[in-house]
């Protein structure tokens, strides 16, 4: 116990030492927060009130925005799921194939959706689809990394029972294992659209389109009373789109 309580110092000194190197780092002053006192007023006389004549214009961004996450994310679920029996350890059937595929998912996750945008955006212009394929790719390595974790935490138990009966490996890997984990499959994949959401808004200020071109370019225009429509019904959008994914979930379960 003492060795136990000795380490626990030496953790609390190091995180200690990190944490004021950070702050250093960063230049985080409590000073700093004195300079919010003036945030109450800027918001009152810039974006208040706010401009809801402007709402009928705002629907078709936010459907944009919301094709870009939902098809971003749908695909990637697609394609991440039969990677993933391919990248966890339980179902993989060749080690070279494993590594290669886990690698392949790693390098995925690594590239941030803005670079991807970036690079499409040159690729293939400006609109919406770029904005697609950046979360579509990335999304894959995140679900395939998940999923495949799931996958090697599944009962062991309904795999062997299949192969007693003489299924084969996929077919008994795909029978014994998907049921077990489909709901936390589906929690993934909606936080990912939850995500992809906010991510699509980002996408936007590159040339993604959505109501996140439509909010940079307010911003830009110091248009501050149309940036507080488009910001609550961004929050009303990610909002129903976390009530739907608790009512998908509550059904499969």
């Amino acid at each position: 116990m003492s060795w136990f309580r000795k380490r626990v110092w030496l953790y609390a000194v190091l995180l200690g030492l990190f944490t004021w190197w950070s702050m250093g780092k960063t230049e985080f002053e409590v000073s700093s927060f004195q300079e919010f006192s003036n945030a109450y007023s800027f918001i009152h006389d810039r974006f208040l009130p706010a401009s809801w004549e402007i709402l009928p214009t705002l629907i078709d961004p936010i459907l944009v925005t919301l094709a870009v996450a939902f098809l971003g994310t749908f695909i990637a679920l697609l394609i991440a799921l039969p990677l993933s029996f391919a990248a966890a350890k339980n179902t993989a059937g060749n080690r070279l194939f494993y590594y290669f595929n886990r690698f392949f998912l790693s390098v995925l996750r690594s590239v941030p959706e803005i670079v991807f945008g970036l690079i499409f955006v040159v690729v293939l212009g400006l609109g919406p689809f770029p904005a697609v394929m950046a979360i579509l790719l990335h999304n894959i390595g995140v679900l395939g990394k998940l999923i495949s974790e799931l996958i090697e935490a599944a009962d062991a138990g309904p795999q062997e029972a299949m192969q007693s009966v003489g299924a084969g490996r996929r077919i008994g890997n795909l029978f014994s294992i998907l049921p077990q984990i489909w709901p936390n499959v589906l929690s993934h994949y909606f936080y990912r659209f939850e995500v992809a959401i906010r991510t699509s808004l980002i996408l936007g200020f590159i040339g993604g389109g959505g109501i996140g071109q439509k909010l940079f370019n307010d911003f830009n225009s110091f248009n501050y009373t149309a940036v507080t429509v488009e910001v609550l019904l961004i929050m009303l959008l990610v909002i129903i789109v976390d009530l739907f994914g608790a009512f998908v979930r509550k059904r499969v379960i």
